[in-house]
């Protein structure tokens, strides 16, 4: 049975299904974080694992930097095609970089898709001497009467499933295994060095349908994709919105783990 969320091939694979969606829902990243990445790295030639609809791509090129996408999903790469971004389709950990390297790799809400050992050393094989490795997620951090309302509406819709049931202290916590798996498998490598890991910190006003259409794009949607599940998931969470005044303040935080390649 598949365990890490690198094994959930299937899963890791569904997102090109609503690009567009995808694409106008999803967070961008803070500008704090772009702005550490491009000043770190060695030069702006840049590579963006699992670079989906080519949101932190876009960001990248805003900074200066010229982009290279990689991912999976036919559909997304189209999609980010369409903005501007140069994308090759593949596993990252197969792809093919026909000689090219890197001054920087980066890879926003899509790490823990890659195995960490292959993932790790493909971009050790990419990234020239003195190059950065840049793996961030946000974590979404409703308020707590927000939240707790989410859990009721889990608790109720998904009863069997113990995912989000309760408002955890520390959501901050959660990211901690993905950021030491994907330290775990740098260090692996022997190739990088300076590790390190680093929070920035950010806010978004979210509506009611905002924060639906953010829902709709995330994993959990994608394993409870069908109506019987999904549209009372949905509806519990517009009514608790709705309750909350119908919109709703984040106030959340980037997580990211950097390193330079030997």
């Amino acid at each position: 049975m598949p365990t890490l969320p690198h094994e959930h091939r299937e899963m890791a694979e569904s997102f090109g299904a609503g690009a567009d969606l995808y694409d106008r829902a999803r967070p961008r990243y803070p500008d704090a974080l772009i702005e550490a990445i491009v000043a770190a790295a060695p030069g702006r030639k840049f590579l963006d694992v699992g670079c989906g609809t080519g949101i932190t791509s876009r960001q990248f090129q805003a900074a200066g930097c010229q982009i290279m996408g990689v991912d999976v999903d036919q559909r997304m790469a189209a999609f980010a095609r369409s903005t501007g971004v140069e994308v090759e389709v593949s596993p990252f950990e197969s792809w093919d970089p026909a000689g090219r390297t890197f001054d920087a790799v980066v890879a926003g809400m899509t790490w823990h898709w890659i195995d960490p050992d292959a993932g790790a050393a493909k971009a050790a094989a990419v990234l020239r001497p003195g190059g950065r490795l840049a793996v961030f997620w946000y974590v979404l951090q409703p308020p707590p009467e927000v939240a707790e309302a989410f859990a009721a509406v889990y608790r109720e819709v998904l009863p069997d499933s113990p995912m989000y049931h309760r408002v955890v202290a520390s959501p901050l916590g959660a990211y901690d295994a993905f950021l030491d798996k994907a330290a775990d498998g740098l260090r692996g490598t022997g190739a990088f060095e300076e590790l390190e890991r680093s929070q920035y910190p950010w806010s978004r006003a979210y509506t009611r349908d905002e924060w639906l259409d953010q829902v709709r794009t995330g994993g959990t949607a994608k394993q409870f994709a069908d109506a019987s599940k999904l549209e009372p998931l949905l509806t519990g969470m517009a009514t608790a919105i709705d309750e909350a005044g119908g919109s709703f303040t984040i106030d959340s935080t980037a997580v990211a783990l950097t390193a330079t390649r030997r």
